[in-house]
């Protein structure tokens, strides 16, 4: 293969994992990251334990500085501000010109605003980049009150961020219960009881109307749709994340909510992919699958498949497998596998079971009519990814899980057998017998790989 140069844009983990798998395939490539927001490559999920103290921002970075040259990944810190497909070159916000043979847009997420009145006053922000950290920062020096709008992921990290501050946080969520457009009711009022026992004053079915300033331009409070009005110091908006694509907006690539992709990443235009938060697939993946995945799994994955197709002679489609993600509400541990979505499906049956502390739940999801597996969510209970990735890929019947799963659990030494109650909460709901079994999937995995 001839040698070409190969420009990333965005050095998130799909671009940066895009980077590493070209160079394993190919040692004469040469290969740029480009990025405004770091120069090098760090765990955007560790942001809110760079605020909590827990870690430095050094920490946050999985490679030492010398990794780059030792594998000849240039890396450059700046913004691009105009892409010149025709002539296959890029314009960075200094004037500097950059040519490429191969264009891979990896730009990521920003936060998203739907034009509240009082927005643009200061002490009002999103949280996704480096640079919102340390906006937060300063924004939440010596404050006392703040108030968090939006219940979805980024909404709660913040809200434990602040909290972790002694900063009184105020948490705006319009639904019934925390995130209960993705959580079935059972796990949403489970949470929601969870954000409450934190010190968070949890608002739902609340709606922010506008926020209000001071003559400074300076963020005073929050006004909600029920005319209540709360002061505050900062207001968090976290109502989710949109494709950073504004800058390729009225260019000749064809864009949607974010860059138009074929199941190969491949844009419109040739020699040109979009992978990770920004791209969005023309069809999705499966049936599954959203067309836009703004999730570091999956992110990954993308980075991977495209590297193999830029240095490979038959190029592969994605192929993202059972779908996954994890997350923490504060200190519960969130794992969900395949389809658990948060009506149930009329073809669908579902088991949930929950510790009578609140603290841990299990939920599997089957097939009405053949009591396949389809998918599963815990709640404090850490789960092995590869187990339910066989169990659901090889269509285990509901039984099956439930006899192995004591060998699901990837829980420490001495933790509680919670499997046993779960099985015994299952036979009496469905008049089985089931028991734990003897041959185990560990067993049957370890001679897999021999």
């Amino acid at each position: 293969m001839s040698k070409q140069k190969i420009v990333i844009i965005g050095n998130g983990i799909s671009g940066i994992t895009c980077a590493r798998e070209v160079r394993k395939n190919d040692a004469s490539a040469e290969i740029l990251v480009i990025s405004g927001e770091t120069k090098y490559f760090f765990s955007r999920t560790a942001l809110m334990y760079i605020y909590m103290g827990h870690m430095q921002y050094e920490h946050t970075q999985p490679y030492e500085d010398w990794f780059w040259e030792k594998n000849r990944i240039e890396l450059l810190q700046a913004w691009i501000e105009i892409i010149d497909f025709q002539h296959k070159k890029l314009i960075c916000h200094n004037g500097k010109t950059i040519h490429y043979d191969v264009l891979v847009l990896a730009t990521g997420s920003k936060p998203l605003m739907i034009n509240w009145p009082g927005q643009q006053l200061t002490g009002v922000q999103g949280l996704y980049s480096y640079q919102d950290l340390q906006l937060m920062e300063k924004n939440t020096a010596g404050i006392q009150k703040a108030v968090v709008v939006g219940g979805g992921l980024i909404g709660i990290e913040m809200a434990e961020m602040l909290a972790s501050r002694d900063i009184q946080v105020t948490f705006l969520v319009r639904e019934a219960e925390f995130w209960d457009n993705v959580l079935p009711e059972e796990e949403a009022k489970m949470v929601s009881r969870h954000i409450l026992e934190h010190g968070i004053d949890l608002r739902l079915n609340t709606e922010l109307e506008e926020i209000t300033g001071n003559q400074n331009h300076q963020v005073v409070g929050v006004k909600t749709k029920d005319q209540e009005s709360i002061s505050c110091e900062f207001v968090g908006l976290c109502i989710g994340v949109t494709p950073n694509i504004e800058f390729l907006k009225d260019t000749e690539l064809d864009t949607n909510k974010g860059i138009l992709i074929d199941a190969y990443f491949r844009t419109n235009l040739p020699d040109v992919y979009a992978i990770g938060d920004c791209a969005e697939f023309r069809k999705s993946p499966n049936s599954n699958r959203k067309n836009i995945e703004q999730v570091w799994y999956t992110g990954r994955m993308q980075g991977e498949t495209l590297a193999y197709n830029l240095t490979q002679e038959n190029p592969i489609p994605y192929q993202p497998g059972v779908w996954f993600n994890s997350a923490k509400f504060f200190d519960i541990e969130y794992q969900t596998y395949g389809n658990v979505p948060a009506k149930l499906p009329e073809d669908m049956e579902t088991f949930y079971w929950e510790d009578e502390k609140g603290k841990v739940a299990i939920r599997f999801n089957f097939s009405k009519h053949s009591e396949v597996i389809q998918g599963v969510n815990a709640f404090g209970w850490r789960l092995r990814h590869e187990f339910f990735d066989h169990a659901i890929n090889e269509e285990w019947r509901v039984d099956q899980v439930m006899e192995q799963l004591d060998q699901a659990s990837f829980n420490p030494e001495f933790y509680k057998p919670f499997y046993r109650r779960v099985i015994q909460s299952f036979n009496e709901q469905h008049g089985k017998h089931l028991k734990p079994k003897k041959t185990s999937f560990i067993q049957r995995l370890i001679g897999s790989r021999a």
